[in-house]
């Protein structure tokens, strides 16, 4: 017997592991849940599935009693595989005897999406050859080992390309979620779905805007005075000769030495400096954005609003929006 009911619905099939992360599996239930026509009849019907019918442990300390086997995957126009723990220290990059049955039960054609590390699992399948795809930030190191045949991008929430989405961290969830019934059914369903579950419709920037940048330190210690006074004194310029000077250097000798240490110019070194320290200030403190830009050493706040848009994907407002809150009381 067929484990969905024959209808006009869109189906969805859920593929769960053990290690589920519990909110992972909450998110595509209750988005797609929500999805609505405008005389009110539901969009979707999703349902769970796993490798064999049972409890599935969670990431916390209850388990999920999941009805359904691999064979629902054979009836989805959509699946979707969230993370288990076993994503997060993947020993290789190919797949279980089981889950790789499971998942060439699926047809050519079926919308297939991941999130956070379940692009493990997308890769492993050769699902993801040759396409841009993302995970979560931590693990994008060890997917690149595995998988160099994909074109990871670390720094958005999600990716489409073709029939095959992925998005990064857990709550990336809900932006891909969102992006696939906006595609499906346009902006006002998707907006409707995001105002009931009270998320934003749109999250502005990547994931690149959570992850910490910590900037090379230095291999040895000849220039090691001149970046110590330099951290010091990032609001004001700081010129080459001078803190060449304060090595007894010159200038052509202290770059050398410099780049040898840090591996980084003396320019890009202090670049990432000042958006660390703008930062800081942006999620720390209520100084005005120009305020910021001065006592950061960027002089303006278009300055600051390039440099902070080219490391993090996003303004300084909107930055101190997403860590701060509205009534700017730290995140």
């Amino acid at each position: 017997m067929a484990a969905f009911v024959a209808s006009d619905r869109h189906r969805v099939a859920v593929l769960v592991r053990p290690g589920l992360l519990q909110m992972e599996l909450g998110i595509v239930h209750q988005l797609f849940g929500q999805a609505v026509s405008a005389a009110g009849d539901p969009l979707y019907t999703v349902l769970t599935c796993t490798l064999v019918p049972g409890a599935v442990r969670t990431d916390g300390d209850v388990t999920f009693n999941v009805a359904h086997g691999p064979e629902l995957l054979a009836e989805a126009d959509t699946v979707i595989v969230p993370t288990s723990d076993e994503d997060y220290t993947p020993v290789d990059g190919r797949l279980s005897p089981p889950l790789a049955a499971a998942l060439a039960r699926i047809r050519p054609g079926t919308r297939i999406a991941s999130i956070c590390t379940g692009s493990f699992v997308l890769a492993a399948a050769g699902l993801l050859k040759g396409r841009r795809a993302t995970t979560h930030w931590k693990s994008c190191d060890r997917f690149r080992e595995l998988h160099p045949d994909v074109r990871l991008d670390s720094d958005v929430l999600y990716t489409e390309d073709g029939d095959v989405l992925t998005s990064a961290g857990v709550a990336s969830g809900i932006d891909l979620c969102l992006h696939i019934i906006r595609a499906d059914h346009g902006v006002a369903v998707a907006n409707a779905v995001a105002r009931t579950t009270v998320v934003p419709p749109h999250r502005d920037g990547g994931q690149a805007q959570y992850i910490r940048r910590p900037v090379p330190e230095a291999t040895g210690s000849s220039t090691g005075a001149a970046r110590a006074w330099a951290l010091d004194h990032l609001e004001r310029p700081l010129p080459l000769r001078e803190l060449a000077a304060l090595e007894s250097m010159s200038v052509r000798t202290f770059t050398r030495r410099f780049r040898e240490e840090v591996g980084l110019s003396p320019a890009r070194w202090l670049t990432l400096q000042r958006v660390e320290r703008a930062r800081q200030l942006l999620e720390e403190s209520d100084l005005p954005v120009d305020r910021v830009a001065a006592n950061a050493g960027f002089g303006t706040a278009v300055s600051l609003r390039h440099h902070l848009l080219e490391a993090t994907g996003v303004t300084p407002t909107a930055y101190r929006r997403t860590f701060r809150g509205p009534r700017g009381t730290p995140l």
